[in-house]
């Protein structure tokens, strides 16, 4: 029996989302996912495993609630952000009739997860600065749900300008929610616009706990908006979306003591990032490095270098970019501890 035959024909034709995990690589020096390069040390307190979890456990709520300066009805936690994409749309959008607006280059899963539910796709992309084309939106929003915008975007890192935003979001009144991805936003937590939502009803956030908060193996994000989305997301969302162990932790790291190591986390990343740039600009290979606000670098490099490969075969597991952004030799780097940076430049001066 052909097993393929039942498969639905759109995931048929689907291509999975490339992660850092599913791409692979052997090495000891592991900077494409954009990941907390020190593990934090949890212990677990809750010993209830022969119960069900709460549907949304009130502590992580609570806590989250307040660290983001929002109420708890305005807060669904699930299994990453990722989950979240994905509930916007079964909530949002019929299959074969509405559509998602993204604008790459940006995050992949806003596709996948919208190929994967049979729904249709609109791409506008960015201009040359890596902003808001608004007029090439403008022109696109019929049958358009949900409008995805990564800030800090990724794999750029660079921020989208605030007022384009609320240019976005008085062009979507009325015809769909926008989105705003803001799982790096505790690299520029001055640029967020969770306070925009007493003014834009269809404004919906992003968070994760992944990136600063150094828990991307706990899978656990956030969805923040006004309680109607809220409450709409509810209906769809898995009963119990995260484990006893999970909650346990995420409550543990969202109390006062937990956000002020983030907060370290992300002034060490910020610092090892400037000083990791500095270093970078001084390679004669080196052809660009683009500003972040987030907790990687974008690098352009020469074009007859092929630097992804040699670094890969040395250990050295990058994120090539050339596809996703249009350009040869452009390179995400997370940034790492200062041994796993030193080990980068060391290993781009042989190749100099």
């Amino acid at each position: 029996m052909d097993i393929n035959q039942l498969v639905r024909k759109n995931v048929q034709k689907l291509t999975p989302y490339q992660s850092a995990r599913r791409i692979g690589g052997q090495g000891d020096v592991w900077l494409n996912a954009n990941e907390y390069p020190v593990a934090p040390h949890f212990e677990l307190t809750q010993q209830t495993l022969n119960r069900y979890p709460e549907p949304q456990p009130q502590q992580v709520i609570r806590g989250y609630a307040q660290y983001a300066g929002v109420q708890p009805d305005q807060l669904l936690v699930s299994r990453g952000a990722d989950e979240a994409i994905e509930l916007l749309m079964r909530a949002f959008c019929e299959p074969e009739q509405d559509s998602i607006l993204y604008c790459p280059p940006t995050y992949g899963m806003y596709q996948v997860s919208a190929k994967t539910l049979g729904i249709k796709t609109k791409i506008v992309p960015t201009t040359k600065d890596w902003q808001l084309d608004l007029n090439g939106i403008e022109q696109n929003l019929e049958n358009v749900k949900l409008i995805y915008v990564c800030s800090p975007n990724n794999p750029t890192g660079n921020l989208i300008n605030a007022q384009d935003i609320k240019t976005l979001l008085n062009m979507a009144q009325d015809r769909a929610l926008v989105v705003i991805d803001e799982a790096y936003i505790e690299f520029s937590p001055q640029s967020s616009v969770v306070s925009w939502l007493t003014n834009y009803p269809h404004l919906v956030i992003l968070r994760t706990l992944s990136k600063a908060f150094a828990l991307a193996g706990l899978r656990c994000g956030f969805t923040i908006a006004n309680k109607p989305v809220i409450d709409t997301l509810q209906k769809v969302i898995a009963p119990y979306p995260l484990a006893t162990p999970v909650a346990d932790i995420a409550a543990q790291a969202l109390s006062k003591d937990g956000i002020n190591t983030m907060k370290l986390n992300v002034q060490y990343l910020n610092d090892q990032k400037q000083k990791f740039a500095d270093q970078l600009t001084q390679l004669s290979l080196v052809e660009k490095v683009y500003p972040s606000w987030s907790n990687y670098l974008c690098v352009k490099f020469q074009d007859d270098k092929d630097v992804f490969n040699n670094l890969w075969n040395q250990g050295i597991i990058l994120r090539d970019q050339s596809k996703s952004m249009g350009q040869k030799n452009i390179i995400r780097i997370s940034i790492g501890t200062q041994i796993e940076c030193d080990a980068v430049i060391t290993s781009l001066k042989t190749i100099e």
